[in-house]
């Protein structure tokens, strides 16, 4: 707002007065309204820049929400993460985006399944296993197996000196229905596989493209030879609803061409016991860094761009729910859209902290499977700045957020990320929270990302696709 000073508001009032004699004497009010108009265009309109777009205020504003004890960790099938969708659709709408097809309110829902073993009996060669010594994986219901009209059954042994997680990672990968005799001399990592079946399989529900399931049951037990067995066994199935947020601005000249910004908005919850229900402490798991810290990117990035107004290619903003639990979001996501329209997606995962490089500086997953970080590094070569290859190829971190799901399709989908993964303490635990971040160095790196990824914005380069057959596929069971 413009103010008056006194002898200001003196000229304004004789201008005024001579504007309304040469009323009187009959000159037009349009030269009025066009000197007022000349005046407007004559101010000069605010260049956008990722300053002024991109603030540390707003930043820490999205991020403190995202983290707070108000939202109780975020976790899957719970109204805390419905609140956190609401809260990043409304920042969706304030930063100018429209809701992409298929959505409501920016919400993009979609159905998983829940099963979760009930009971469990089998017999070999007449010998009950101990329930103790079982343990199922299972996309189905109920099962029952008999030897002698279970045709479709594989019956595997596990020898002593076999390597077991191969060859149940075989088998996941096949399919299909698989009763499993183990050797006692794996019962270490049995104990392990036992307890992570327990917990049950979530599944993706989708009508369109369903996916072969199955089963394996594992038995501990000496037997190196099978000639009779039974299988009996009933899980407990449910249905929930869960939701993505996405909203794009529409590209100007290549509107059929998309960039992806992408972050996970799930997180982990709330602290709970060994029987499964909160701890008294309700030590909140609030998930600052993993993905809060994304997921403000991603809105950020979003309010730059949409401010900017050049888009040529779509740009669209993604966050996704159970990315914890098996990224079922992003499956989903990946189903609703054709991936070859997809010119390439930046996953923005753990910003929160200063990378082994230094502060605000970034690095990205898999940067050997596509020309995006080269094209990526050429734009910020003016600044004297670049994009690091992953520093923890041991860690399979390619693999292990949703870039994953649309790599396998050809995407040239990276993870972008600054966390120290084998120094950081706070990773999944209870110390997550907004005072373990590095804000101004989280800052930065949403700059750069906005700056490195604006010729894939504006269409002046396009990287090479994925090879789908060089990227490890998913578990048909678990």
């Amino acid at each position: 707002m413009f103010k008056i000073s006194r002898n200001q508001g003196i000229k304004f009032v004789a201008l005024a007065t001579s504007i309304a004699l040469l009323s009187i004497t009959g000159c037009s009010t349009s030269s009025t309204n066009n000197l007022a108009s000349s005046e407007k265009a004559a101010s000069p309109a605010k260049v956008v820049t990722v300053d002024n777009t991109i603030t540390l205020a707003q930043v820490t504003r999205d991020v403190s929400f995202l983290a707070s004890d108000e939202l109780r960790g975020r976790s899957n099938f719970t109204n805390d993460i419905s609140i956190a969708a609401d809260f990043i659709a409304k920042r969706f709408k304030e930063v100018g985006l429209t809701p992409a097809q298929g959505t409501e309110n920016f919400k993009q829902h979609y159905k998983v399944k829940r099963i979760v073993p009930n009971t469990l009996n089998v017999t070999v060669n007449g010998q009950k296993i101990a329930k103790e010594n079982l343990s199922i994986a299972t996309t189905y219901e109920t099962l029952n197996w008999q030897n002698d009209k279970a045709a479709l059954v594989n019956s595997v042994i596990i020898g002593k000196n076999d390597n077991m997680r191969k060859a149940l990672h075989e088998l996941n990968h096949r399919g299909g229905q698989h009763l499993v005799l183990l050797h006692p001399k794996h019962e270490a990592s049995f104990k392990r596989y036992q307890d992570y079946f327990a917990r049950g399989l979530t599944k993706l529900i989708n009508k369109e493209k369903q996916t072969t399931g199955g089963a394996i049951v594992i038995a501990l037990s000496d037997i190196n030879k099978i000639t009779q067995f039974s299988v009996q066994a009933q899980a407990n199935v449910s249905e929930t609803k869960l939701s993505n947020v996405v909203g794009i601005l529409t590209g100007k000249s290549k509107p059929d061409e998309i960039v992806l910004y992408s972050a996970h908005y799930d997180h982990l919850g709330v602290k709970t016991n060994p029987d499964g229900k909160e701890s008294n402490s309700s030590e909140i798991y609030n998930g600052a860094d993993d993905d809060a810290s994304g997921v403000s990117a991603v809105i950020n990035l979003a309010n730059y761009f949409a401010k900017e107004a050049n888009n040529e290619r779509t740009l669209m903003f993604a966050t996704f729910s159970a990315e914890e639990i098996g990224g079922f979001g992003s499956r989903y996501f990946s189903n609703q859209l054709n991936p070859d329209d997809i010119t390439a997606m930046i996953n923005i995962e753990m910003i929160g902290k200063p990378a082994i490089f230094g502060e605000g500086t970034v690095w990205m997953t898999g940067m050997e499977r596509s020309t995006l970080g080269e094209q990526l590094n050429q734009a910020l070569a003016p600044q004297n700045l670049k994009v690091y290859a992953d520093p923890y190829p041991t860690q399979n971190l390619f693999y292990r957020s949703d870039n994953a799901t649309l790599a396998r399709l050809g995407v040239p989908a990276h993870s972008f990320s600054s966390t120290q993964l084998d120094k950081d303490q706070h990773y999944h635990q209870v110390s997550d929270d907004i005072n373990s971040l590095n804000l101004p160095s989280m800052l930065q790196v949403i700059k750069m990302l906005a700056t490195a990824t604006t010729p894939l914005a504006d269409g002046s380069i396009t990287p090479s696709r994925i090879d789908i057959n060089k990227v490890k596929r998913t578990g048909l069971i678990y």
